[in-house]
């Protein structure tokens, strides 16, 4: 028998165990003091960890690397979902652990009913009460069944072995295992084992981003109003519902966390061979994402012999590479336009809330009572019960907080669809691609499935010389006859509240979500309407339309609910992604000879570039700076009040100075960004002297227009009374304001947030006068980072985990990647066997069971 040593050379070890004896053995060493290494890479029971037995249910054998990435190899799916488990627990125990009280609907029971959920994630940050009704409605016992049936069968076992894995150090720990970690939550109550059913709970909420869950308190809190007798007509409500007019002014749009919030959004560059010079081609993939909370991305490869061999990244809980690459073709992901919900405005029956008249006859909504036990604050729990609904087309929701009268009355409610509330297929789509061989079979799989929930895709393939981007995916059916004749007045009005999202009669069947011949779900756009473009140069996504896949190629004439082509400008993230990329294909950048190799494109995404100082801050600071003082009566921002005199003299001569870069050391970028958070603010009319122009949309809008001097004085005056509140000097550098901080030590980074133009994106929730930029807090921001390339007998793979591997103060991998990004010093993660074990930092364990 042999034991496992940190560097992966083998020992002889003078013990031995039965498969029925380990269990014992194990609990015998905790007691006696023998933890194992906690979150610090290294991590059997005890001191002892024996291989596999081979009759063992699960198996797997996990090598980290440097950062703490997780390697797993296993002979079969469960094995490999049960090393994979079991690695995502060790590092992110307490997160994970919270998080499936969320998806059970058991916030309430251990943490009371008013409290927030700690960390943003897709839902945002409900109330616990709110979370907790919404998730025993929306991911009820039915939905899960239905999921589970169209699973394959090495997914479901995949799943079994991650919930095995994860449940195995559950019970580690709970024995007094891994000494030291997870501090914050191994003791507690909360910290329980988990189901197949667990897993896909959690699974499945990820479908719901940017459709239910961006409702939940409007879907927790939709109870009925009491019945009440009708005087209409035919004993019905009518079309409108009995809401006669509504104000577009006195709308309260939801608070959308994908794609609503700055800094949840995504990079990504493909990258074809005329671009790279070579034979590869090359991707550089960058998710926006939570820094904090469940939907935190882990970074780690699975390994089946013959069968699976990928490296990405997942969110926690979730066993399936989301982001990655394997020896053939490698993707990424950006939060997509198109909108994936509609409303429908039902015509409810007279003296009947819980019924709607759909086609002339009234049909009973189905009912659902549903308790949460909810912790006092004096002790015990004592259970909750409110009756929720459901239409066929989805959840009831009441908006009143959008408009008091879109709540539920007696003649009007509201139901949500969400395309991807029905639409099991993504993960098997995602499992897909972990085994694709080539871009083509990439390719393949997406028009076949339909299934990509709410992003775009550019992916890139070994022997392909043009990348891919494409937004297919499961998107609503609406054409633009059934809009005209099914829009009720009601989404007229909500037009500009929620733009583009479909608001139909719900009383008539013709108001159904349409199917192509290839759609392979009801309601939702065939692959082949659906838009895609390939190219030998380069295709990206910043977070606008697929219009600008390619700026030389721009798309148009897809479905309007593909969001806009041509009729808006772009963000100007979106203008620097493109700009970069030309600027490293002809080489007029600062990197050297043109083309795009992986170390260019290293540095060039982490340059921190802010294109509006570089487009308007000589032009702002010739009107701002004409004077050394500035009265500023109130901050535009906030409509503050500040009443005074503002020197702006040393911002101004600090702002001269500054290289229009977000780099640790550049100083006053801070200044910059404070201003342009208030200078846009303008309407585009007043504020740019060249207005959007649809045949340029890279380099318009530009220029200032004279006759905002008045207005931007007054921003810059407010941005620096802000920086002068703040105690940061306004030649401070970008690492003294943005920064992370691990075991009380700030470690300084660069970047920003997208509106003044950063592609490189850190963009923190907090305050410059609350103590800085911190990205401590609930920050977005680069996260799982790869650039990738496929040399002949290889693969290339250069990442970052910006935010290191694991939440556990105490594991020795809670900061050292933050650390390395602080540097600029990414990894060129292992892939292969060789490089895995040739790897300085290996450390290998087995488990099984």
């Amino acid at each position: 028998m042999r034991q496992d040593n940190p560097r992966g050379r083998r020992r002889p070890l003078a013990l031995a165990f039965t498969a029925t004896s380990l269990a014992a053995a194990a609990t015998l060493l905790v007691a006696c003091g023998g933890g194992g290494g906690g979150g610090g890479g290294f991590f059997p029971i005890g001191p002892i960890n024996p291989p596999p037995a081979e009759n063992a249910t699960y198996k797997a054998e996990i090598r980290r690397t440097a950062m703490g990435v997780p390697h797993i190899k296993a002979d079969n799916w469960a094995g490999a979902g049960y090393g994979y488990g079991y690695a995502q627990a060790q590092d992110d125990l307490c997160t994970m652990a919270n998080s499936f009280l969320t998806y059970r609907g058991e916030r309430s029971r251990y943490f009371g009913a008013d409290a927030q959920i700690p960390f943003s994630s897709t839902i945002g940050r409900p109330k616990n009460i709110d979370s907790d009704f919404f998730h025993k409605h929306v991911i009820s016992d039915d939905v899960v069944a239905a999921m589970l049936k169209q699973q394959p069968d090495t997914l479901l076992k995949l799943v079994d072995g991650f919930a095995a894995g994860y449940n195995r150090y559950v019970r580690e720990i709970k024995a007094g295992g891994s000494a030291g970690a997870n501090a914050a939550c191994r003791n507690e109550p909360w910290v329980q084992s988990v189901t197949r059913e667990d897993i896909f709970r959690r699974m499945y909420s990820a479908n719901l981003a940017a459709g239910l869950s961006n409702f939940l308190p409007a879907i927790a809190n939709a109870t009925a109003p009491a019945a009440a007798k009708m005087a209409k007509a035919g004993g019905r409500g009518t079309a409108t519902g009995g809401i006669t007019q509504l104000a577009a002014a006195e709308l309260r749009r939801p608070d959308f966390q994908v794609g609503g919030h700055e800094g949840v959004g995504s990079n990504m560059i493909g990258f074809g061979t005329s671009a790279t010079g070579d034979a590869s081609p090359l991707l550089f993939g960058n998710p926006h994402w939570y820094w904090r909370g469940p939907d935190r991305f882990y970074q780690a490869q699975l390994t089946i012999p013959g069968q699976l061999n990928i490296s990405g990244t997942s969110f926690l809980g979730i066993p399936v590479i989301l982001i990655g690459f394997n020896d053939n073709i490698a993707w990424s992901h950006t939060v997509s336009t198109a909108n994936r919900f509609g409303l429908y405005q039902l015509t409810l029956a007279s003296g009947d809330p819980t019924s709607y008249m759909r086609d002339g006859a009234a049909v009973k909504m189905q009912a659902a009572s549903i308790t949460v036990q909810v912790k006092q604050s004096g002790g015990g729990v004592v259970p909750v019960t409110r009756t929720l609904y459901k239409s066929e087309y989805g959840p009831i929701a009441n908006l009143a907080s959008m408009n008091a009268a879109l709540g539920w009355s007696q003649a009007s409610a509201f139901a949500i669809r969400d395309v991807n509330a029905d639409n099991f297929r993504l993960f098997r789509n995602w499992q897909r691609w972990n085994q694709a061989k080539s871009l083509d079979e990439f390719i393949a799989i997406q028009k076949e499935e339909v299934a990509i929930p709410w992003v775009n895709t550019v992916a890139v393939g070994r022997g392909a010389a043009k990348a891919w981007y494409a937004d297919i995916g499961a998107i609503p059916n609406v054409s633009a006859e059934q809009t005209a004749q099914c829009t009720t007045p009601v989404g007229l009005a909500l037009a500009d509240a929620l733009p583009g999202v479909p608001v139909f009669d719900g009383s008539r069947s013709a108001c159904d979500w349409q199917s192509d011949a290839d759609s392979p779900q009801k309601g939702i756009i065939g692959a082949a309407r659906l838009p895609s473009l390939q190219r030998d140069d380069y295709v990206a996504n910043m977070n606008d339309s697929y219009w600008l896949a390619n700026p030389k190629a721009p798309m148009t004439g897809y479905p309007p609910i593909m969001g806009p082509a041509g009729t808006q400008e772009v963000s100007f993230r979106t203008r620097m992604g493109n700009l970069l990329a030309q600027g490293r294909i002809d080489g007029s950048d600062s990197y050297g000879a043109k083309g795009a190799t992986a170390d260019t494109v290293k540095r060039m995404v982490l340059n921190s570039r802010a294109l509006t100082a570089e487009l308007f801050k000589d032009q702002a600071l010739a009107m701002v700076c004409a004077k050394a003082t500035i009265n500023v009566a109130a901050d535009p921002l906030d409509n503050a009040a500040i009443g005074r005199d503002i020197d702006v003299s040393g911002a101004c001569a600090t702002l001269r100075a500054w290289n229009n870069a977000g780099t640790r050391d550049a100083r006053g970028a801070h200044v910059w960004d404070e201003f342009w958070d208030r200078a846009e603010r303008l309407p585009a009319a007043s504020l740019y002297a060249v207005p959007f122009d649809p045949a340029d949309p890279i380099h318009t809008p530009r220029d200032l227009k004279p006759g905002a001097a008045a207005a931007l004085s007054t921003a810059f005056g407010a941005a620096v009374a802000k920086v002068q509140a703040s105690g940061f000097a306004v030649d401070a550098t970008r690492g003294e304001v943005l920064f992370a901080t691990r075991g009380g030590q700030k470690i300084p980074l660069y970047g920003g947030c997208g509106g003044p133009g950063y592609f490189t994106i850190s963009c923190s929730d907090n305050p410059l006068d609350k103590g800085g930029y911190s990205m401590d807090n609930d920050p977005n921001g680069n996260s799982y980072m790869q650039i990738v390339r496929f040399p002949a007998g290889g693969v290339e793979a250069h990442t970052f985990l910006t935010f290191s591997l694991s939440d556990d103060p105490a594991s020795a991998h809670n900061a050292d990647y933050t650390r390395a990004y602080s540097a600029g010093q990414w990894l060129k993660v292992p892939f292969s066997e060789a490089e895995i074990q040739g790897d300085a930092a290996l450390k290998t364990s087995s488990i099984s069971e």
